[in-house]
C-alpha cells in the first residue's frame, strides 16, 4: 500500500500542536487523537509494544505529552476489537511482551484518521488564529 506523503509530517504536526500551544493537555482532547496517535506510530515502526509506545510519545514531544496506561491499553484493545490492529506475543527476558501492529484495514483506516486531523487542525488554525511554529 502507497503511504500519502504527509503521512509522517501529518503524525508529528499532530503531536507538535500541543506543543505548541503550550498548555496542559485537556484529557478529553488528548482522547480524541489518541486513536490516531496510535496508528501514525505504528505506521512507521511497523510493530511495537504498550509500554513502547509511551516512551515514543514522550520523546517526540519533549515530555509535553506523558500517555498513561490507563488511556493507552483501552485504546489499543478498541482498535483490536474493530480489526484495526494485529497482536503477537512474545517471551522477552521471561515477561509476556504483547505487540501490535496494523492490519489491513488499519493500514486504510490510519490515512482517514490522519486526514481528517489534518482538516480538523486547520479548522483549529483558522478559528484560533495559531501559526505553525515549525
Amino acid at each position: 500500500m502507497t503511504k500519502p506523503c504527509y503521512t509522517k509530517l501529518q503524525g508529528f504536526f499532530i503531536l507538535k500542536l500541543y506543543t505548541y500551544l503550550n498548555m496542559a493537555i485537556n484529557n478529553e482532547l488528548f482522547k480524541g487523537t489518541l486513536q490516531t496517535i496510535i496508528l501514525q506510530l505504528l505506521t512507521e515502526n511497523k510493530r511495537m509494544y504498550g509500554y513502547e509506545i509511551t516512551q515514543k510519545v514522550k520523546t517526540i514531544t519533549n515530555g509535553s505529552l506523558l500517555l498513561k496506561e490507563g488511556a493507552l491499553y483501552p485504546a489499543l484493545h478498541k482498535l483490536e476489537a474493530e480489526g484495526l490492529l494485529e497482536t503477537t506475543t512474545e517471551v522477552v527476558d521471561n515477561r509476556l511482551r504483547k505487540y501490535y501492529a496494523l492490519s489491513q484495514s488499519g493500514e486504510k483506516e490510519v490515512v482517514n484518521k490522519l486526514q481528517e486531523a489534518k482538516d480538523f487542525i486547520a479548522q483549529l488554525q483558522l478559528l484560533l488564529n495559531l501559526k505553525p511554529s515549525f
